[in-house]
């Protein structure tokens, strides 16, 4: 008996300080995502981030929330739904301990990761938690892991068919594909290729997630017949992170005549805090801001039906 497990990053509970609290607790307290020592990581997620992030963030979420709880979920829950599987989370609830606890009579357990291109910090992270939840198993069942589907013509396809009629009816001047960041450092750290970011975008190594992220761009507007413009979002921190940045294309894309914009978000496979608040109400406000007229974000795949369709071919 086989049982399949759609693993995407989680929400908080409700949006609400006392909810996002633990969620950025646990979030950003996993090493796999704040790359730094243990003591200075837990002082600055508990002392500073979490306390004083946790009610801006809790009126974010307000902002996007939905009847049925945060968009992230809820998308989630209907593309398991539709292909008969589970959905659980790394971070929050239901968690990836109780899909197992759920599935503890299955012969074989398959995997995916809802992240089309590798990181550390997603893919990465869901696999550590993964071994965690079965090392405390006395029975382990198979376990097959879908690989990142960056460049698979199901998740190339489905993108396609979501924004297809958004640019059809909008008609804007340029598409921007944004992407989440991630610091220099953990691009570097996954990387075969070396210490140098952005060396790869002629061709994708299996872990360089940069070099997914331009190939993923430069695939999605060749079906779209579209200009290939690749920016990242959602830095964090001091350090150094990939760019181009989101925010800085958002700010000068005006002044090279773009007045109406596209926004596609191709590391996200549904709608979430990112996606909609990010993009949709502060990066849309930015390019407002800086003399651009009209901004849309293009819809994450969430469980439109070419999706489904194209992550049952992906999982097999």
């Amino acid at each position: 008996m086989r049982a399949t497990l759609l693993v995407n990053i989680g929400s908080p509970e409700a949006p609400t300080a006392a909810a996002v609290r633990p969620y950025l607790r646990s979030f950003l307290g996993d090493p796999r995502v704040m790359d730094m020592p243990s003591v200075p990581r837990w002082l600055l997620v508990n002392g500073i981030i979490a306390p004083f992030r946790a009610p801006a963030s809790a009126r974010k979420y307000a902002e996007i929330w939905t009847p049925g709880g945060s968009p992230l979920t809820v998308h989630g829950r209907a593309l398991a739904q539709a292909l008969g599987a589970t959905y659980c989370t790394r971070y929050g609830r239901p968690s990836i301990d109780e899909a197992l606890d759920e599935h503890a009579k299955s012969d074989e357990i398959v995997v995916v990761p809802l992240y089309p291109q590798y990181a550390a910090a997603t893919t990465g992270s869901t696999l550590d938690a993964l071994g965690q939840a079965l090392s405390r198993r006395a029975r382990v069942p198979a376990i097959r892991v879908v690989a990142p589907f960056w460049n698979h013509p199901g998740f190339l396809d489905a993108v396609v068919a979501v924004a297809r009629p958004v640019l059809d009816e909008f008609r804007p001047d340029a598409v921007l594909f944004s992407y989440h960041g991630l610091p220099e450092s953990q691009v570097r750290a996954a990387c075969e290729r070396g210490p140098t970011v952005g060396c790869c975008e002629q061709s994708t190594p299996p872990f360089c997630y940069r070099a997914q992220c331009v190939a993923t761009t430069r695939l999605l507007a060749a079906r779209l017949g579209v200009e290939p413009r690749t920016s990242f979002q959602s830095r964090l921190g001091p350090a150094r992170w990939i760019g181009p940045s989101t925010q800085e294309s958002l700010a000068t894309l005006p002044s090279q005549g773009v007045k109406r914009l596209v926004v596609i978000t191709p590391s996200f496979v549904a709608d979430c805090l990112e996606t909609l608040h990010e993009i949709g109400v502060e990066g849309a406000a930015e390019f407002r801001a800086h003399g651009g007229e009209a901004l849309r974000v293009v819809p994450c795949v969430n469980s439109h039906p070419a999706w489904v369709a194209g992550l049952s071919t992906i999982i097999g």
